[in-house]
């Protein structure tokens, strides 16, 4: 038994582009994360692989220009202190036409005071589909 997870796309609403086949299914990226501790504290997210399950779709012009995992990532977003609810966006690395470098690795971030706490980390691949991960960690 082989298992996909599949994204399914906010278009699926409109009428019109159901009628047309405008829908389209992309099976879900995956990437790897560390959580660094630091000093006490203080926190930082390391991105170290990415995997692209759409990389069929990348025209070949586009596809000759990436090298690595990383240049599937257009920008990532951390929530430092995610409540299962609303992602409050702390921290984030983004591509700009004229700089295409990406920051693998976040800023630090210290927390007020020690306890347990959700890092939600939002990957967006170069297709605009978002892939998110929670980590659980305790700061002393």
């Amino acid at each position: 038994m082989k298992l996909l997870l599949f994204q399914i796309p906010r278009e699926i609403m409109e009428t019109q582009a159901v009628e047309k086949g405008d829908i389209r299914f992309f099976e879900l990226a995956y990437f790897e994360a560390n959580i660094i501790n630091l000093e006490k504290l203080t926190v930082q997210v390391e991105l170290t692989n990415f995997v692209s399950p759409n990389a069929d779709l990348i025209p070949k012009d586009v596809l000759c220009k990436i090298k690595k995992w990383s240049d599937y990532i257009d920008y990532w977003a951390i929530d430092w202190n995610f409540q299962n609810d609303t992602f409050m966006q702390g921290w984030v690395a983004y591509r700009t036409r004229k700089d295409r470098k990406l920051l693998l690795i976040s800023d630090k971030h210290t927390y007020d005071k020690p306890g347990k706490y959700r890092i939600l980390v939002k990957v967006i691949d170069i297709f605009g589909n978002d892939t998110t991960q929670a980590f659980d960690v305790e700061v002393i």
